[in-house]
């Protein structure tokens, strides 16, 4: 397989132009808001041209390649206009009165080059050790997965995630029911940010993985005593209660660990004979279960701005892929969910976007937070 994997269409820029060219555009500070950090950062939010204000992140020293996590949710290439008060499922907005929160009219090659600039610029930002996480939907999400590819390499491809976004609809449509959209998960290098998050167990979980009960009503399930490999000499291929492992297998502990289990009442003999370790349901619930790749975050049922993603997935994301005081980026920083989450999280962050409503709920927003931090508003002239 190659290594190199590009997409090809007529308006494609030369990286070095993008990333040479030059703007005559700067940052001017409108207000700043919240309480002064000790180490004297403020966060940042940019109101403007997203691709002008990576131009301008990418020149601060401070800045270039310290961001640790960039989470997008870019426009969808639906080819239409959202209101305030709607969302992406729906032309219906709340009053007939509502303005356009942002327009979302690139479509084809003019909407993936559009990203791909951004992206370039996003790559460079990053850290050694950080990653992207862009949030697409199942029309353009296959495109945008070989443009990243292009960009971050397919070595540091990730995860496609499924996000399961709604309830099963009963669309008229001849075809499948959508229930979901998708988030690419990119690294910059091998060595990236990953704190583990676990999610917990649902009822239907238990019952499904520890269907047995015992006689004081715990519920449980037995695990083999055995791994694969034969040993022909240590300890854990001889017989034990009068067994041997099975052929090409040997046991999982030593003799005397499993004098213990057995002791402890850990150990069920089945119908045949074989030994299995019981494994109790109580023990293992509180530590959850490792996180797959199908998450089921519903977002907001009447979102302040479109778009509006669901809080704990951002937080989900967030904690992995960063730590306390790193900075998380989102140059389509929409409702402001993502710069919540950093908040509340403790680390540093940076917004951009281009709708004036989307700064204004971003505003709004953090004077929800108790002793918010530092952040100023920047616009772009």
């Amino acid at each position: 397989m190659s290594k190199n994997i590009n997409l090809s269409y007529t308006n494609k820029k030369d990286i070095k132009e993008i990333l040479n060219e030059y703007t005559e555009k700067k940052l001017k500070l409108i207000e700043t808001f919240g309480q002064e950090r000790l180490d004297g950062w403020k966060n940042i939010l940019i109101y403007g041209n997203n691709i002008d204000a990576l131009r301008l992140l990418l020149q601060n020293i401070e800045i270039k390649e310290k961001i640790s996590l960039v989470y997008i949710d870019p426009p969808f290439s639906t080819n239409g206009d959202f209101k305030i008060g709607t969302d992406r499922t729906s032309t219906v907005s709340y009053s007939k009165k509502d303005k356009n929160a942002y327009e979302d009219k690139l479509v084809g090659s003019d909407y993936i080059e559009f990203l791909r600039e951004r992206l370039i610029f996003i790559r460079k930002i990053l850290s050694l050790t950080g990653s992207i996480y862009v949030h697409i939907d199942w029309k353009m999400g296959h495109y945008v997965k070989v443009l990243m590819d292009e960009i971050f390499g397919l070595s540091n491809f990730i995860n496609d995630i499924t996000r399961i976004k709604c309830n099963p609809k009963n669309f008229s449509r001849k075809g499948f029911g959508n229930i979901k959209d998708i988030v690419l998960y990119y690294s910059k290098t091998e060595n990236y940010i990953f704190n583990e998050t676990r999610e917990s167990f649902s009822e239907e979980d238990i019952n499904r993985l520890y269907p047995k009960i015992d006689k004081d009503g715990k519920k449980y399930a037995t695990t083999p005593l055995h791994a694969p490999g034969e040993t022909e000499n240590g300890l854990t291929g001889q017989e034990w209660k009068g067994k041997k492992p099975p052929k090409g297998r040997h046991w999982r502990y030593r003799p005397k660990v499993l004098d213990e289990l057995d002791g402890l009442g850990l150990v069920e003999w089945s119908s045949k004979g074989n030994p299995r370790k019981k494994v109790f349901a109580d023990d293992v619930i509180d530590k959850g279960k490792k996180r797959q790749d199908i998450w089921y975050f519903k977002d907001p049922q009447y979102p302040k701005y479109p778009t509006e993603k669901n809080l704990n997935m951002i937080k989900v994301i967030v904690e992995t892929s960063s730590n306390k005081g790193d900075i998380v980026l989102d140059c389509f920083a929409g409702s402001g969910i993502t710069l919540m989450a950093a908040e509340q999280l403790g680390r540093k962050w940076i917004g951009i976007d281009n709708s004036e409503h989307s700064v204004k709920v971003i505003k709004e927003r953090m004077k929800t937070i108790e002793n918010c931090n530092a952040y100023s508003i920047f616009r772009i002239i």
